[in-house]
């Protein structure tokens, strides 16, 4: 097992079977040493967290949507790359929030992703960030986010 999926382990998170595209696109594409991966939603082996932010869905619940979408990108990692140690930096995470209209609290949100993937990749999970509220996501789910990753 990989220190990362160590790590992981001891956060008590397991790596599910990463989710196929519900589109005409690909769960990820390698350019060279950057790994593009697709935009996952919150979803889990529960049906994951769906709602608008702000209305259905509280700001800690949100974070735990966050972190479900941490949890499905680096499943992703994992596919393409195979060892999880390959994984050289979490370059940046755009995430997005399904969020009511009197909901600006999309940044705290988007912590949720951006700590797991600290406490997965150490330094090496720090990375730059867009957080935007958008008005609908796909099959309702709460949060989306994707990244790119730089990798050996």
């Amino acid at each position: 097992m990989s220190e990362v999926e160590n790590r992981l382990s001891a956060l008590g998170v397991t790596l599910p079977q990463p989710v196929e595209p519900i589109g005409s696109y690909v769960a990820f594409n390698r350019v060279g040493d950057l790994l593009h991966i697709s935009g996952q939603v919150s979803v889990d082996e529960t049906g994951g967290i769906k709602g608008v932010v702000g209305e259905d869905v509280s700001l800690e619940r949100a974070q735990e949507a966050a972190a479900m979408c941490a949890v499905n990108l680096i499943a992703q990692m994992r596919v393409a790359v195979g060892d999880l140690d390959r994984v050289k930096r979490v370059v940046k995470l755009t995430g997005f929030v399904q969020a009511g209209p009197n909901f600006y609290d999309i940044p705290k949100v988007l912590n949720g992703c951006s700590d797991l993937m600290v406490e997965a990749f150490g330094n090496a999970g720090r990375h730059a960030r867009a957080a935007v509220g958008v008005y609908r996501l796909p099959l309702n789910f709460a949060v989306e986010v994707d990244a790119i990753v730089e990798v050996s």
